[in-house]
């Protein structure tokens, strides 16, 4: 497997990254989602414990995606992909990217104006980014929430067009996100050796 992105598809480290913030977002995603109606006790401060420590995780791997697509490069979209969906899928991949770091960061800013502590897996303390503020408070709480939304919507256009590419125009657009040999090849561009 190569590390780097060759012409043809996503290199091994951006396949890793990928898959692992996938994993994060619908971890931290069901977390957010359920420890809103717990009752107050010391497992639901866990799990807020928990939400907050992956959300500042996917933060970490959204800097370090960015620059690893900076430096690696992106493989040339599939042959015979119209202009236009290249186009589509360049905006939603930067917009997705937008939002790996928006969303942790009103989560993040939301926590410092209700003036609540901050630790990233109970090993590093971090600072808040404003002071404790309840109307600060509420329309990060609403940003973060709405930004959730809006990612969870555009992540199931991106697997839709993901598994149309795969069963309608029978292209390797979802072969190249994973590792060789998981998907059987489609076209000949897919038969290129790295």
């Amino acid at each position: 497997m190569t590390l780097r992105n060759p012409p043809d598809r996503w290199g091994g480290v951006s396949q890793l990254l990928h898959w692992l913030v996938v994993a994060l977002i619908l971890t931290t995603g069901i977390l957010g989602l359920v420890m809103g109606d717990m009752r107050n006790s010391p497992t639901k401060i866990e799990i807020y414990a928990l939400h907050k420590s992956l959300g500042l995780t996917i933060l970490a791997l959204a800097t370090l995606r960015l620059l690893w697509r900076l430096y690696a490069g992106a493989p040339r979209p599939v042959p015979g992909t119209p202009r236009w969906q290249d186009r589509v899928a360049s905006v939603t991949h930067w917009l997705l990217y937008g939002l790996l770091f928006a969303i942790p960061l009103s989560g993040w800013t939301f926590n410092s104006a209700a003036g609540y502590p901050l630790q990233w897996f109970k090993l590093v303390n971090l600072p808040a980014l404003v002071s404790r503020n309840a109307d600060l408070r509420q329309l990060a709480g609403n940003v973060h929430e709405l930004l959730f939304w809006t990612l969870v919507g555009l992540a199931l256009l991106h697997a839709a067009a993901a598994l149309y590419h795969h069963i309608v125009q029978r292209d390797d657009t979802l072969a190249r996100m994973l590792p060789r040999g998981w998907l059987r090849a489609r076209t000949p561009t897919s038969s290129l050796q790295d």
